[in-house]
This record gives C-alpha cells, sequence and structure tokens, in this order.
C-alpha cells in the first residue's frame, strides 16, 4: 500500500486526532518554531493524526492580509513527514476547507499539493445555502480528494441540518468520514443514523466532536433496523480542538475507551470520566460566555505547559472571558489524572533541541 493509502486505512479504524491550535509571536505574527514544538509534541504523544487549518487554527488564516493558510499547511506538513521518516508511522494528514464551492475546492487542491490525506469540509458561514447547494458543494471537494463531513454547532457559526441531508452526504463516493460536533444529542442521532443505514456505511468512519459528550460518543453502540434487520454503527475516533490539551492522556484514554466498549457491561467509572472530561472541556471552551474564549482558553493550557510563549489570538479582540482562567485552574486541579503536564516536563527541552538542531 501506498503511505496515502495507510494513513486512509488508519482513518477508516478510527484514531486520535488533535486539531491543532496556531502559534503567534508578539507581534501576533507566526511563530514557526513554536508551532514545530506542538507538533512535536503531538506526534510523540501517539496521536494517529492531525487536523491543522480548521476552527481551533483560526480562520482568519485565510485572510489575505494574513495569508497563513498555505504556511501552515506546509509546515504541519513537514513536521509530519519527519517524525514519519524517522519512526516508520504513517500520520494521517487532515487540512480544512471552508467557504464557497470555489473556495473550498482551491483549498481541497492547497491541502492535496502539501500531501495532505483528507479535508474537513466546513459548513460555517454559508447558512444562506440550501441542503442541495450544500450537498453539490460536498460533492465538488469530494471529486478533488477524500473529504470528511462535517456537522457544526450552530453556537459558533453551524447550522441545523435534516436528516435527508446526511442521507444524501454519506451516499457521495469520496465522502470517507464525518465529523459530528453538533452539541445535540438528537442531531447526532440523525448522522449516525443516515450512515448507519447506508449502502456506504463500511465506508464511512464516524469522528465524535461533540466536545459535550466526548466519552459517551466513544462508548456507544448505536443500533437500528435497516429492512427488518439491525444494522450497527459507532464512533470509532474523535477529531476535536479539545485534545490539543492533555493529549498523551487522550491517547491513553482513547486506547482505554475503546477496550471499554468491547466488554459486556460498561463500568460506572466511565460515566464519572465521561462527566469530567466534559467539565474540562466546560472550562477549556468557555462555555459560560457561549465559547467566546474557547481558542484562548485551549493557548492557556498549552502556554501554562510552556508548549506556547503566550495566549494571542489573530484577533485582537479574541482572549479569555472574565473568570475563565480560574474555572482552568479548578479543573486542573479537580482532574490531575487528565493532565499531562509531567509527560511534557520531562521532554520539552528534547523537543525544543530537535527542532534547533535541524535549523
Amino acid at each position: 500500500m501506498t503511505r496515502h493509502e495507510i494513513a486512509l486505512k488508519k482513518l477508516r479504524g478510527g484514531t486520535v486526532i488533535p486539531a491543532t491550535p496556531l502559534t503567534l509571536n508578539e507581534k501576533r505574527q507566526l511563530d514557526e518554531n513554536g508551532l514545530k514544538l506542538l507538533m512535536n509534541y503531538y506526534l510523540n504523544c501517539g496521536v494517529g493524526g492531525i487536523a491543522t487549518a480548521v476552527h481551533t487554527t483560526q480562520f482568519e488564516i485565510r485572510k489575505p492580509e494574513i495569508a497563513l493558510f498555505e504556511p501552515v499547511l506546509r509546515i504541519v506538513s513537514e513536521e509530519i513527514d519527519k517524525y514519519e521518516a524517522k519512526t516508520g508511522k504513517v500520520i494521517v494528514k487532515v487540512a480544512g476547507a471552508c467557504g464557497p464551492v470555489e473556495q473550498a475546492v482551491n483549498e481541497a487542491l492547497i491541502a492535496k499539493k502539501y500531501g495532505y490525506d483528507a479535508v474537513l469540509l466546513s459548513p460555517g458561514g454559508l447558512n444562506h445555502l440550501s441542503e442541495e447547494e450544500m450537498i453539490e458543494r460536498t460533492k465538488a471537494v469530494a471529486s478533488v480528494m477524500p473529504t470528511i463531513g462535517f456537522y457544526l454547532q450552530s453556537a459558533v457559526g453551524g447550522r441545523v441540518f435534516s436528516y435527508n441531508y446526511w442521507k444524501e452526504i454519506c451516499s457521495i463516493p469520496n465522502v470517507v468520514a464525518i465529523k459530528c460536533a453538533s452539541f445535540n444529542r438528537y442531531t447526532t442521532l440523525d448522522v449516525v443514523r443516515a450512515a448507519a443505514t447506508s449502502e456506504r456505511r463500511d465506508e464511512i468512519t464516524l469522528y465524535t466532536g461533540n466536545d459535550d459528550n466526548i466519552v459517551i460518543d466513544l462508548l456507544t453502540k448505536y443500533k437500528f433496523d435497516k429492512d427488518g434487520a439491525v444494522v450497527e454503527k459507532s464512533f470509532e475516533g474523535g477529531l476535536l480542538g479539545h485534545w490539543s490539551v492533555w493529549t498523551k492522556r487522550v491517547v491513553e484514554l482513547f486506547d482505554m475507551l475503546k477496550e471499554e466498549k468491547e466488554k459486556p457491561s460498561i463500568s460506572s467509572d466511565m460515566l464519572s470520566l465521561a462527566a469530567a472530561v466534559t467539565d474540562a472541556n466546560s472550562a477549556f471552551f468557555d462555555t459560560a460566555h457561549g465559547f467566546a474564549g474557547c481558542i484562548a482558553g485551549l493557548h492557556y493550557v498549552l502556554r501554562r505547559q510552556g508548549l506556547m510563549s503566550n495566549i494571542l489570538c489573530l484577533n485582537p479582540n479574541e482572549g479569555l472571558s472574565e473568570g475563565q482562567a480560574e474555572e482552568i485552574e479548578r479543573v486542573y486541579k479537580a482532574y490531575p489524572n487528565l493532565c499531562d503536564d509531567e509527560f511534557i516536563a520531562e521532554n520539552i527541552e528534547l523537543w525544543k533541541r530537535d527542532i534547533f538542531t535541524e535549523e
């Protein structure tokens, strides 16, 4: 198999895919070495994939006056290439694509140029388009490269789609996965049922993006009736901004959840774990203020661990909300089993030396 085929096989099997933040210097310009350090962290945590140029990376990278979309794709791809050459492992490269058809197709072509394996197609900012137009947009992007459908929650620019919409999305050749981040149990069921009853159900892998329900999504086996027979579908992996922090523990917990899912009965401890992860996410993502500080919250954790030099965003109006830092400190104290500060402290100087040695 080619490297790309191996990557798609890994994507199909389900894996841990953190959505990478953007590292900036004090002038709000790209900190290239900072981005390389973050990549070293994620890759050495044992993730199966990396997603970049997505919401966590800040959509402003696409603005002409900022023009960081292509540089970020290049740097992330090159760091993955170096890691693969050193370890022999294959890491799934996922790039975000957004905007109207022409923009989304062009971004997919750029991602393909830099060796990405799939694009995560965001519906954000397109609420004026009909479902039919959104389906045609997906077909156009999928004709360029493997595509991950995306159910984005309405609180950050998404919309509610019908069950029939997802049924049509599942029927599109080269749609290889769907990330469900609707933050809603009812709409999540629409996606899972559409995939489970699709003729392409074995070709579509479900990834949770439901930061409010990560653990339960990964533990649940969904069962539906199709023509008198029971069909089953599950979330096999996650593609999450939440997973850009405490990532070493994420990988360990993901492996544990896969084992737990196959047991005849699930331990009540898993319900407690689910609540803990959701509580931590609430602090990181600033749910108390409608997700206003969701990116800065992740930056805060990474700066606290020494992985980022500041918490700046491209938009100077984006930052921590009032009381958010205190909330993050609270969950740090409440759930020491979920954080990976010790792992970072033991390895960060080695990662830094690797970066500067390359230069």
